[in-house]
Order: C-alpha cells, then structure tokens, then sequence
C-alpha cells in the first residue's frame, strides 16, 4: 500500500487541460504510464511531451466509437493493456429547458454519459487482458441536484452515477468502478463569465471548510480510487465537495 502507481496504464479523458492535464501529472509523478487523450489534440501533444516518455497523446471526441478503439490500440501498442480509465471529459451549455434545443441537449449527453459509456465499453477487455483494473467516472454534484439553466448537465451527471453501478456489477469481481462527485472546483469551467471571487461568495454560505476546492483536491480522490488502497470500493458515489452538498448554509 503505497503511492508507487508504476504498473498502471492510465487512460484520461479530458486530459489535456484543467483537472485532467493535473490528475495526468500527478499519475506520471508517481510512476504510472498514462495516455492524454482529447478532442484537443495540439494540446494533447504538448502535455504528452512535457510528461516525456510515460506519456501518449491521443485524439478522442469520447462520442466517437472508432476514435475510442484506435485510442486504446494506440495505447495498448506503446505501454501494453490499460488498467486503469478516468471518464473526465465533459461539457456544459447553461440554458433554460424551455430554450435549449435538442441538438445541444443530446451534445451534452453524448460527451458526458455516452462518452463515458464508449470507454467503458472499450477499455474493460483491455484490463480484462491486464488482470482487471479500475474505472473512474467524474461526475458532479449536479449529480445529486437539479440547479436553474443547467438541464443537460445535471442529466447526464445524475445518469452517469447510475451507469457506474451497472458498470461495477457488469465488471465485477476484477474491474472496480466509482464515481467521483467534484463541487465547486477552480477550473476554466467554473471561471466561465464569473470571476472566481464572484463564484466563492455565490456559493461560501454552503462551503463548510471556506474555500473553493481545487484540482488536487479531486486527483487525491481519483488516484486513490485507481490505486490498491481502494481494493475494497466499488460501485461508490465519492463526493469532493467541501460540504456543499449538505445544504448546510451556515453554522449555529
């Protein structure tokens, strides 16, 4: 039980930038081999190259079958089966239900669940070759709530917790598969059309430990989940959200 991750092969979606590109960083500084794969694939290559030898990048829409199977050749080809997947690619167009479309509606669960349900498809034979594996679903607390102008988003995320238990026991016993349910974390995500001082006093009254979370503070969590010392946890809801979701608005 230790933090030596060096025989994962650890596929992130999303990773090239925000809480991706980190949680990438934090898996090779701890020995693992790991594959930054986006639709963003100028940005992709530089974090690959920044990361040097244990790291691939690779160019992935997670709604696209075909890129996902060339994706996990590709890292199969470099650094043998995958043993571990990160479902962190996600999007978000704020609108009311009344005005959004459907063509962004179904955007928005293509990235976010279909996405999720592509990889997981895609990758488990791949750790079934590896001796089995775990697989890290990001959700979010939008997962737990319904918030105004965010309809798609918090579907998706709400759908994909239930996607995580089917999937934790369709790959049971060697395949573990958590959910990991991020708050409000400084990310380009949060920061759209807000400052980040605007974002912390809209929401301090509910932030029980006073402050925002950051991108260290999910990576613990997903390296946790990826790593042995979470052998015993499967189909879980792990929330990192500094209390938020208590709907705790303040202490007595």
């Amino acid at each position: 039980m230790t933090d030596d991750l060096s025989h994962l092969v650890v596929l992130i979606t999303g990773g090239a930038g925000g809480q991706g590109s980190y949680e990438a960083r934090q898996f090779v500084e701890r020995g693992a081999r790991v594959v930054v794969a986006d639709v963003r694939l100028a940005e992709a290559e530089a974090l690959a190259a920044e990361l040097g030898q244990s790291a691939l990048a690779a160019e992935l829409d997670v709604s696209d079958e075909g890129q996902w199977q060339r994706t996990v050749e590709a890292a199969q080809a470099r650094f043998g089966p995958l043993t571990t997947l990160v479902n962190n690619a996600g999007t978000s167009t704020p609108a009311r239900l009344v005005d959004d479309t459907p063509e962004a509606f179904r955007r928005t669960l293509d990235v976010n669940l279909t996405g999720a349900f592509l990889g997981i498809k895609t990758v488990a034979p791949s750790m079934g070759r590896a001796g089995g594996g775990s697989i890290v679903n990001i959700s979010s607390i939008s997962g737990l709530g319904g918030f105004a102008g965010g309809g798609a988003y918090a579907a998706s995320k709400w759908a994909l917790r239930g996607l995580t238990r089917v999937a934790a026991a369709d790959l049971a016993p060697r395949t573990r598969v958590n959910a990991v349910l991020p708050g409000i974390v400084d990310t380009d995500m949060i920061r759209a059309g807000s400052t980040i001082e605007e974002v912390f006093e809209r929401n301090r009254p509910r932030l029980l430990l006073g402050r925002l979370g950051a991108p260290a503070d999910v990576a613990a969590v997903v390296l946790f989940l990826a790593s042995d010392r979470s052998s015993y946890v499967t189909g879980a809801d792990l929330l990192v959200d500094g209390g938020w979701s208590t709907g705790n608005a303040g202490r007595a």
